[in-house]
């Protein structure tokens, strides 16, 4: 089969490596344009794009996928299916019938659980236990079209969303390609969602990262570890923020410490009481600094047991 692939981030480049060794012929690589990116706000290639100009196949960067040049460019490429792995743009319905076979998406969480723009973060940010990947049909409606294939796996406890992403983009690609060379033999009916189990992933801000202390000490350890790399967990200690990079759950805590107050300071961690238990920081990263440990931070900042973390700076 001839398969078009469309992709951005490093969560793609394994299914896309996956198709460039298989059987099929990889027409061409649909990719977001070029944009700044950084503090130095510098053009950087997006990894699926790397990778494609590395194979050498044809690229296509739409500003609009509505566009006449870009569907005629598209079409040329005469596939027979194309693959959606974190494109990271809704695909217009008058692109979704061009390939012979349609579109599949490869989908980082147990559909219909987490639809939307960032499943893996919100997976973790909502203390899940489990999540996978699916392949499913593409529909015009966000991420509800019917499921080819699921496969669920655990979600370990210390697990940060990029070491969850890596694995699942391996899960993911292995997946795909079970289900394409299902596809290669003949029609295959997917299993309808269910609507009344939908919940949304919500795209992550930077108002996600900001740690209320009087929750429980776990929701507040899986907001730290579901928001690294970006945009993290954040804090306030002497009237300075504090992005949290690193976290553990502590066993026990004074009972009547109030949430947010320090109760060990040393090179193990900062045990920071919560509104239910007590967390561990191992890493964190004053504004404007670069991630240090924890060692590190005690040896640069005055941190006394009894100071608090505020969630805003205190007036």
């Amino acid at each position: 089969m001839r398969i078009a692939f469309f992709g951005t981030p490093a969560f793609a480049v394994p299914s896309l490596d996956a198709i460039a060794a298989s059987e099929h012929v990889l027409a061409g690589v649909v990719t977001q344009p070029d944009r700044p990116r950084g503090r130095g706000q510098k053009i950087t290639l997006a990894p699926v794009k790397a990778r494609a100009l590395d194979l050498g196949v044809p690229i296509l960067q739409p500003e609009r996928l509505r566009d006449a040049g870009f569907l005629a460019a598209f079409d040329a490429w005469n596939v027979d299916l194309a693959v959606v792995a974190a494109y990271g743009r809704i695909l217009p319905a008058e692109l979704l019938d061009r390939p012979r076979l349609g579109m599949i998406n490869v989908h980082a969480s147990l559909l219909p659980r987490w639809r939307g723009a960032a499943p893996i973060q919100r997976a973790i940010l909502a203390g899940d236990r489990e999540t996978g990947i699916t392949i499913m049909k593409v529909v015009a409606a966000l991420d509800a079209g019917p499921m080819l294939a699921r496969e669920a796996t655990p979600i370990d406890a210390d697990e940060t969303s990029v070491e969850l992403e890596r694995r699942l983009s391996e899960i993911g690609a292995r997946l795909l390609m079970a289900v394409v060379a299902r596809l290669a033999e003949g029609p295959v009916e997917g299993e309808p969602q269910d609507e009344a189990l939908v919940t949304y992933a919500d795209r992550i801000t930077r108002a996600d990262g900001i740690v209320d202390w009087t929750a429980p000490a776990r929701a507040i350890h899986d907001r730290i570890r579901g928001l690294h790399p970006w945009p993290h967990a954040s804090t306030w200690l002497h009237g300075r923020r504090i992005l949290l990079h690193e976290s553990r759950l502590v066993d026990a805590a004074p009972a009547d410490a109030p949430a947010g107050t320090i109760v060990r300071a040393d090179a193990e961690g900062i045990v920071v009481a919560a509104g239910e238990g007590a967390v561990r920081l191992l890493r964190l990263q004053p504004e404007g600094r670069a991630p240090m440990t924890v060692r590190d931070f005690l040896n640069g900042h005055r941190v006394t047991v009894g100071d608090r973390f505020e969630r805003v700076p205190e007036p």
